[in-house]
């Protein structure tokens, strides 16, 4: 991703935030009301996975 990019996602994809290692990311995330959506926290993604990024 570079900056300005978009990314939409649609609703009921499992998805993270972050960066890889040594690296940043920042976000602005907007919500669309609709029918049978829901906004939820996922796992942690653990050191193992993170670090091989």
């Amino acid at each position: 991703m570079k900056p300005g990019d978009i990314v939409e996602i649609p609703a009921g994809v499992k998805h993270w935030h972050g960066a890889k290692k040594n690296s940043w990311f920042s976000h602005l995330a907007f919500e669309v009301p609709g029918e049978n959506t829901s906004n939820e926290w996922l796992e942690p993604v653990s050191d193992e996975q993170y670090n091989g990024l």
